[in-house]
C-alpha cells in the first residue's frame, strides 16, 4: 500500500475511535489526586487538584486557599492550546516546572467561592508535513469544571 493510503487509513481509525468519546483520554490515568465531585456543603474538598488529559469532562472541588495544577501532555504534531480560566475563582501562580514541546501545564490558587471552567484544545491528529497527505481539522476539546468551597 502507499504511504499516503496508510496514513488515511490510520487518520480514519483514529478520527472514528475519538467519536462517540467524551473523556479525550489517550494519556495516561487519573492518579487518584482528584477530588469528588463537590458536596452542596463544601466538606470534602481537596487542598490539592492535580490534573490530566484524562479527567477531561469531570467536575472536582477545591477547598478555598488550595492549588489546582493541570498537566497536558502532548507532543510537537499534537500540541495542546494553553489553558484558559473562565471566572474569577482562580487565580494564576507559577507552576514550578518545565514546559515540554506540545505540553499545557497551568497552576491556579482557589482564592474566592466560585465555580470555573478551565479549557484546552489540541489537533485530534498530526497535521500534514508533506503535499499530498491526508489532513484532518478534527480538534480534541479539554474541559474540566471547578467548584471553590
Amino acid at each position: 500500500m502507499r504511504r499516503t493510503t496508510l496514513c488515511a487509513l490510520a487518520a480514519a481509525a483514529l478520527l472514528l475511535a475519538g467519536c462517540g468519546s467524551q473523556s479525550g483520554k489517550d494519556t495516561g490515568g487519573s492518579d487518584g489526586k482528584v477530588s469528588p465531585s463537590a458536596s452542596p456543603s463544601g466538606a470534602g474538598c481537596a487542598a490539592l487538584v492535580q490534573l490530566r488529559a484524562s479527567d477531561s469532562g469531570r467536575t472536582v472541588c477545591v477547598a478555598k486557599g488550595g492549588e489546582v495544577r493541570v498537566t497536558l501532555d502532548g507532543t510537537k504534531s499534537r500540541p495542546w492550546k494553553p489553558l484558559m480560566a473562565g471566572g474569577s475563582a482562580l487565580k494564576g501562580i507559577n507552576a514550578g516546572f518545565v514546559i515540554q514541546p506540545g505540553q499545557a501545564t497551568a497552576a491556579y490558587q482557589a482564592v474566592h467561592t466560585g465555580t470555573e471552567k478551565l479549557t484546552s484544545s489540541r489537533p485530534l491528529c498530526a497535521q500534514p508535513t508533506a503535499p499530498g497527505q491526508m489532513s484532518c481539522k478534527g480538534i480534541q476539546e479539554w474541559t474540566v469544571t471547578v467548584n471553590v468551597k
